[in-house]
């Protein structure tokens, strides 16, 4: 298995952070309006994530990168970082 640096590891959780507040955002209705306004943090700190680990553009590692995250005994006790 590829060592995962620290900067990889925190775009995946920054990832992980997105994908979640977007399924809660999109999931109640009456959210939905504010979507926009809601998801302006999580996509900025997930764009600066990737970007400073050199993930932009690279979908395929980063998502071996989430799900290797996921899959760890850490995350599964709630300690993924």
């Amino acid at each position: 298995m590829t060592t995962v640096t620290s900067r990889e590891r925190a775009a995946a959780q920054a990832y992980l952070r997105l994908l979640e507040s977007t399924q809660a955002v999109l999931s109640d209705p009456r959210l939905e309006p504010y979507a926009a306004a809601m998801l302006t943090h999580p996509m900025a700190e997930a764009d600066a994530a990737l970007r400073a680990a050199g993930l932009s553009g690279n979908e395929a590692r980063l998502l071996r990168l989430v799900a290797a995250l996921r899959a760890s005994p850490a995350a599964e006790r709630g300690r993924a970082g």
